[in-house]
């Protein structure tokens, strides 16, 4: 009998360890914490709509991080100027606090800096951002 009582409390503390455990992890993954630099390049429409600009703004929208930018640097800021609805999603991500801003080098070699200070964007040298991003701790950088 003591043996049937002890097995059921292990099952019972082993139970709520399954399920206390996730649910403190949801909580903390609720708090946000940190930076996020998303560094868009590629040219590639369905990598801007179905991963880059999905996860982005869901990053800022669910409270992920503290601060969420978006860096639009070369093919890709040609991509947004002529794609009304990547500019649409571009816009809805700044309204809802997504810092967005945009290579002045690249904007110049291909002609598009007042697009895309048009659509709101900082065009301005991206170098040292990135790579004071990249050495900052609380800063996590992706590239698509």
């Amino acid at each position: 009998m003591r043996r049937s009582t002890i097995s059921i409390l292990v099952m019972v503390v082993a139970a709520l360890l399954v399920v206390i455990q996730p649910a403190a992890q949801a909580e903390d993954a609720e708090e946000p914490s940190g930076k996020l630099m998303v560094v868009w390049t590629s040219a590639d429409p369905d990598v801007a709509d179905k991963m880059c600009l999905m996860y982005t703004h869901a990053a800022k929208k669910y409270g992920w991080f503290d601060e969420v930018r978006l860096v639009v640097w070369g093919p890709s800021q040609r991509l947004l100027v002529g794609d009304p609805a990547l500019q649409a999603k571009v816009k809805a991500m700044q309204e809802d606090g997504i810092i967005l801003e945009a290579c002045v080098a690249c904007a110049r070699e291909l002609e598009l800096v007042e697009e895309l200070e048009a659509l709101g964007l900082e065009v301005r040298g991206m170098g040292v951002p990135l790579t004071e991003a990249l050495k900052d701790p609380e800063t996590e950088v992706l590239t698509f």
